[in-house]
């Protein structure tokens, strides 16, 4: 016998099968998904590989499989990540990855840690710092190496498991502390993401006319493909319940991906509430050790319900009977990291597979996902009776004009105090982090650059510290220009910690709490702050774009968007479908109960279709604008748009490597693509790595992907040392 095996390592020239004799011994318990262990290369070293395939015979097998190490996978995931591979143009061990255990090699874990308190490992210093370290040589131990690039995907993990996965000494470890890369810490063991949740369980709700309409036509329909589009608060989650509860009475199970890690906690509680805990939660801010107890609870049928972002859609859950993807329309469920896969799609084939409904949701569809879609069912009233919130929309221009150069417009000022005496609680989303956005001198125009990537450092006041939002690399502020050595220092724009700072100035008696990336980077953080907000009737929550979203808060009378025009003006054909996204959804958190609600947005840009749209929450005439202009372009959804990005630390080597890529390309796809030639990317430096981009449209099928894959064979051929290429089919940022 003969398996057809996949090494385990991301090298492109490894990225195909190779045969090896199977053991008289291993016959009978060999299998399609086994992880095994070959010898490999010119030194026959033991390498972990997959078996992909099985046969009688091969002309090119030579060697035995050494070891069957266990069977993590099934013939489903193996046939999944072939499809992912060819699909999303990566490796097969890339896809194979999503689908193993967090950890893999977890079988004894819990039996390990027993302890209260147990060490764990932490990276002490940036990615980026670590690895240019590496490159630079400074860090040559291939243990140290490896055991840093394991932490940045797993960083907080128990020491014990962290010599166990990989294979090392605690000498090992130790040196890394003693060199400052990472710290060890002793805490408290919390194996159970819910284990201090207490739920009240509640029952279903008695469903409105539409909600009815909406259960009836996707209870027991098989498989196809639903699009719920209904207005903010019209009660699409207590739809979701329903369902869930239908597919658990026929013994089925459900995955239910939600875009931020922000709302798993609400949409547990919701889901705790009625179901119990048969749940289990699968995001990335879990502990390794968490995440593996609760993949275990999925392999073995303990949990009957998988909440969590885009790769739960990956859960090892069988008898699988519904999947449902709220808030659709987010780009999160599309990956920046290769594997660049969007997990609707992946949904969409798992749902064929297994001949089930697949339900999206959103009150602001996806443009694509809208004119594709074949059922879609409006929910155009709230559940409980409360009216949309007023939308007035207030024009900066004049604010300057009337000498008001302040973050905040007189309107919006005016509102937050009212809603202060009132003692009614107010959101103000500001999609930007930091203090300010940019500081230049004055004097000789010189702007503070981050020296890994051709970007503007953003000030972050409460640390006095310059940060790049693309690295993390940071410096102390500065007050005298490196160039022309004046004092004439100015801060421009503004970020969240500067709205935060205007507030306590303004309004002195309310309490706040911030919400951005920098607030949230502990573990439960972002269930922390919204709790907070909620139990201790805070004023004032201020945070970017991860407060817009799906969250309930009866008391909140009074939403404010400071700046429209940030997502409005980037270089993205989505400009305005995501504008008009955050607004009608940061507008929906307002007024959900009986109290009416008010939202204010401050923008530049009034004339901007999407603006009234977003005014009116109307998305069906924001539709009809949009499409049309995406029809005369030739956007999505009337093609796709293919980005070649490639980056490269040798300036002329990418130049080269892209010209040739774009001759590659040509020669393959110039009758089927509409290929522009490779120019430096807006953002033309990140981390040290130069980046060019080859953008090409098309419509995207089998043929096409067939020469895509062919001109990458050629052009890997070429052995460029120092540049990368990624393929990112309809990208979520174009720079």
């Amino acid at each position: 016998m003969v398996a057809e095996i996949i090494i385990n390592r991301l090298a492109k020239d490894l990225n195909r099968i190779f045969d090896y004799l199977v053991p008289d011994s291993m016959v009978k318990t060999i299998k399609v998904g086994a992880r095994v262990f070959v010898p490999f290369g010119s030194k026959n070293s033991p390498t972990e590989a997959f078996v992909i395939g099985l046969k009688n015979v091969s002309e090119f097998a030579n060697k035995y499989i050494l070891k069957i190490e266990d069977f993590p996978l099934t013939e489903e995931n193996i046939e999944l990540a072939k499809l992912m591979s060819r699909r999303y143009f990566c490796n097969i061990s890339e896809c194979i990855k999503l689908m193993l255990p967090p950890g893999e090699k977890t079988t004894n874990l819990e039996n390990r840690i027993k302890d209260k308190t147990a060490n764990f490992v932490y990276l002490k210093k940036e990615d980026d710092e670590i690895e240019l370290d590496i490159e630079i040589g400074k860090i040559k131990n291939s243990k140290h190496i490896k055991i840093l690039r394991f932490l940045e995907e797993n960083n907080g993990i128990h020491i014990a498991d962290l010599e166990m996965f990989l294979e090392v000494a605690r000498a090992t470890v130790k040196t890394l502390e003693k060199n400052g890369y990472i710290e060890i810490i002793e805490q408290k063991i919390e194996r159970n993401p819910f284990k201090n949740r207490k739920i009240e369980r509640d029952k279903p709700l008695q469903l409105t006319e539409e909600q009815q309409i909406a259960f009836n036509k996707i209870n027991n329909s098989g498989f196809n493909e639903f699009l719920i589009y209904g207005v903010t608060g019209s009660g699409k989650t207590e739809v979701y319940l329903q369902l869930i509860q239908s597919t658990l009475n026929k013994g089925k199970k459900a995955i239910v991906l939600v875009p931020e890690i922000s709302l798993t906690p609400q949409m547990v509680d919701r889901f705790s509430r009625r179901f119990g805990n048969c749940i289990c939660v699968l995001h990335s801010k879990l502990s390794i050790g968490e995440r593996n107890d609760q993949w275990k609870n999925i392999k073995t049928g303990k949990c009957r319900i998988v909440i969590g972002a885009r790769s739960a859609i990956f859960a090892p859950i069988d008898d699988l009977g519904i999947i449902i993807i709220d808030e659709e329309h987010d780009i999160s469920y599309k990956s920046d990291m290769s594997p660049r896969f969007n997990a609707k799609e992946i949904a969409r084939y798992i749902a064929k597979k297994h001949e089930i409904p697949l339900v999206l949701g959103s009150a602001t569809p996806d443009i694509s996902t809208y004119y594709n879609a074949k059922n879609i069912i409006k929910l155009t009233k709230r559940a409980n009776n409360s009216n949309l919130p007023e939308v007035e929309v207030v024009d900066l221009r004049k604010e300057l004009a009337n000498g008001n150069r302040s973050i905040l417009s007189e309107r919006l000022k005016e509102e937050i105090a009212k809603n202060l005496e009132n003692k009614k609680q107010t959101i103000l989303f500001l999609n930007r982090r930091g203090f300010s956005t940019f500081v230049m001198c004055r004097d000789c125009g010189y702007t503070v650059k981050c020296k890994r990537c051709n970007i503007s450092l953003t000030y972050h006041s409460k640390e006095n510290k310059l940060k790049c939002h693309y690295c993390g690399y940071e410096m102390n502020n500065i007050t005298i220009c490196p160039k022309c050595k004046s004092k004439n220092i100015k801060h421009f724009g503004s970020g969240t910690q500067k709205l935060e700072e205007v507030i306590h100035s303004l309004y002195p008696q309310a309490t706040t709490i911030r919400m951005d990336i920098d607030t949230v980077s502990r573990k439960n953080s972002h269930e922390q702050i919204l709790n907070r907000f909620k139990d201790e009737k805070i004023d004032i929550l201020i945070g970017t774009q991860m407060i817009v979203k799906g969250h309930h808060f009866p008391n909140v009378t009074l939403v404010g968007v400071i700046a429209a025009d940030a997502s409005l003006n980037a270089e993205d054909f989505r400009a305005n479908e995501k504008t008009f996204d955050l607004l009608v959804q940061v507008a929906g958190r307002a007024g959900r109960e009986k109290l009416p609600g008010k939202v204010i947005i401050q923008t530049y840009s009034t004339e901007n279709f999407c603006i009234e749209c977003s005014k009116k929450q109307n998305y069906d005439e924001f539709y009809k604008t949009e499409i049309e202009i995406r029809k005369q372009l030739k956007y999505p959804p009337f093609c796709d748009i293919i980005m070649f990005g490639i980056n490269s630390s040798d300036k002329e080597e990418i130049e080269q490597a892209s010209n040739k890529l774009y001759k590659i390309l040509k020669k393959h796809g110039q009758e089927q693509m509409q290929i522009m030639p490779p120019l430096p990317a807006p953002i033309d430096k990140i981390k040290y790595r130069y980046r060019w981009r080859i953008i090409a449209k098309c419509k995207l099928n089998s043929k096409i992907i067939t020469i895509i894959n062919d001109a990458l064979d050629e052009y890997y051929k070429q052995k460029f040392k120092k540049t990368r290429v990624i393929v990112d089919v309809n990208p979520n940022n174009m720079s």
